[in-house]
């Protein structure tokens, strides 16, 4: 009956998000979607990192149809020039803009073994969403379920990593354009990290994940972080396989659908925040926007 109401409620929740998340209307989604889709698919390995210049001079893969296999000079975003390591591989979009400049957009760097922790991850977790069933939704009292995924320092982040730690989650996404609604949480969540500091809780971790793993790559997410002027020492952002971020998003009770084609920056979605103890038990949470960082840091253990 609990999880009936909860759902009931949700639901009605992502009805009256999803009626603001429609600035622009379709001519806005259309845009969006050929925007998702222009340039190339492309893969390579840089050869040094120009960030004087706000480039990745790298030697690229050939572009079947529209370029061949050439060393090439790069622009890319500041949150991916400061990941970028010499002999790193990627993948990513090429952009070819009307004054001739070349750019890099939508970046994931390429690591065997990471890669293979997080889709392994992934697959343990769609498992164990599905033999969950119904009961997939954790109660307060149940633990964390397991995952990785990337940070927005393209690192692996295992949900062991923050094993004896305090968590404060919730879920965000950075083209969110509503201001009451992501762009409020991360507000919240760094007022809370400031109390909590302030009231002295030790071991506390914040951790936001992204609802639209498409575009918040962790060259994106570190932007995000770094314009808002972030305190990422104990601030993670993190990101992955859509399905990994389905079956988190399904098991932490939050809803989330696209407003508009595949690429659209507009999610329509419900608001949870969550409070994890060191033992790895959900202890708290809080569904919609107008939770509070004081009563949040206050069921903090000193």
């Amino acid at each position: 009956m609990i999880r009936m109401t909860m759902a009931v409620t949700a639901l009605g929740a992502l009805a009256l998000v999803g009626t603001g998340c429609r600035p622009g209307g379709a001519a806005r989604g259309n845009a969006a979607a050929e925007e998702a889709t222009r340039g190339h698919p492309v893969t390579g390995r840089v050869v040094a990192v120009m960030a004087e210049r706000g480039t990745l001079l790298v030697d690229h893969d050939e572009i079947p149809g529209y370029m061949p296999r050439m060393t090439m000079e790069f622009h890319v975003g500041q949150g991916d020039l400061a990941i970028a390591k010499e002999g790193a591989e990627l993948r990513a979009r090429l952009i070819e803009a009307e004054n001739g400049i070349f750019r890099l957009e939508g970046i994931w760097w390429q690591d065997a073994v990471a890669d293979s922790t997080v889709r392994q991850a992934a697959e343990r977790l769609r498992e164990d969403t599905q033999l969950r069933g119904r009961s997939a939704y954790r109660e307060v009292g149940e633990n964390l379920p397991d995952f990785a995924l990337y940070t927005h320092n393209g690192e692996v982040a295992q949900a062991a990593r923050w094993r004896g730690k305090q968590i404060l989650l919730n879920f965000i996404y950075t083209r969110c354009p509503i201001a009451t609604m992501c762009p409020l949480a991360t507000s919240k969540m760094m007022e809370a990290q400031e109390k909590a500091r302030e009231a002295g809780v030790p071991n506390l971790e914040l951790v936001s994940i992204t609802l639209d793993p498409e575009y918040d790559t962790p060259g994106v997410l570190r932007e995000y972080a770094e314009a808002r002027g972030i305190d990422t020492s104990n601030f993670t952002f993190l990101t992955g396989p859509e399905s990994a971020i389905r079956d988190l998003l399904k098991q932490f009770g939050v809803l989330s659908e696209l407003d508009g084609p595949k690429g659209s920056p507009l999610i329509r979605h419900t608001l949870t925040t969550l409070l994890i103890d060191e033992t790895g038990k959900i202890a708290w949470r809080a569904d919609g926007s107008n939770w509070s960082p004081a009563e949040f840091v206050g069921k903090m253990k000193r």
